[in-house]
């Protein structure tokens, strides 16, 4: 490849700490995430099988939960499903949270303006990117997103900005390359030149590739030059195309760069 299309991508300025595995923890998280995902509340059986536990752990686990008010248990139907606690944790977050404050009305900014639907996500490392703020309009792409939405992190245009701007070495990006679905996956040769296309731009756009027929515009937000966050926009590609990719990217970037000085002087 030829040099200009390496991305500028650093050293970490220091090895990633350990974390010690907590199990009772890890398998309580994970019985949540399992929770939030499934269409309707669940068995004992069908939690453990989905992931990997001893049946009497689990339920033990599910007690637990259940005792902390975050998991609702139906003895009628014998099923498990998540509680109103977990909705109050949520909310005290984002009370909290000084980019969710400050980056809803700039979403609803976007939206209205450009008709797409404009999104908060948490970057804060390489497995997944949270939902954290979102906006839409009356007439936008409907999408299956919702704040506490987890998505894999380096996938689409937020992933690159992730890539371009993390700080993370070459050879942790290849290997989490290799597991994104994508509907119209690039290589990975392509995927490195988008991502220094994104290092110069400040901004990457996905056209097609995660969901065809859908374009993604993301910008990072680097609050003391470290990503922590990004702003989405997501739409119809015609309709995006209309208004100008390269249009939209730079006021994402901008609302991107003013967002990060906000979030330092706070």
């Amino acid at each position: 490849m030829p040099p200009a299309q390496q991305p500028p991508l650093r050293e970490p300025a220091a090895r990633e700490a350990v974390i010690r595995q907590v199990p009772a923890v890890a398998r309580a998280a994970a019985i949540l995430r399992l929770l939030s995902r499934s269409e309707g509340p669940l068995g004992v059986q069908p939690i453990a099988r989905a992931l990997g536990l001893v049946p009497s752990t689990c339920l033990h686990i599910l007690r637990a939960l259940v005792a902390e008010e975050l998991v609702a248990f139906d003895p009628a139907t014998k099923r498990y499903g998540l509680a109103s606690g977990v909705v109050a944790l949520a909310r005290g977050m984002l009370r909290h949270d000084a980019f969710s404050n400050l980056a809803q009305p700039v979403l609803d900014r976007l939206s209205t303006r450009h008709g797409a639907t404009a999104i908060g996500v948490e970057a804060t490392g390489l497995e997944h990117i949270v939902v954290v703020a979102i906006s839409r309009p009356g007439q936008a792409l409907r999408l299956q997103v919702d704040i506490g939405s987890r998505y894999p992190a380096l996938i689409s245009a937020t992933g690159r900005c992730i890539a371009a701007f993390g700080g993370h070495a070459w050879p942790a990006l290849e290997r989490r390359f290799a597991a994104l679905r994508w509907q119209n996956a690039p290589s990975l040769a392509e995927w490195r030149a988008d991502i220094a296309a994104t290092a110069r731009a400040g901004y990457a756009v996905d056209e097609g590739r995660y969901i065809a027929g859908v374009t993604v515009i993301a910008a990072p937000v680097m609050p003391r030059g470290r990503v922590s966050h990004a702003l989405v926009m997501v739409g119809v590609s015609e309709q995006l195309r209309r208004t100008g990719l390269a249009t939209l990217g730079e006021e994402l970037r901008a609302e991107a760069a003013a967002l990060s000085r906000r979030l330092e002087d706070g």
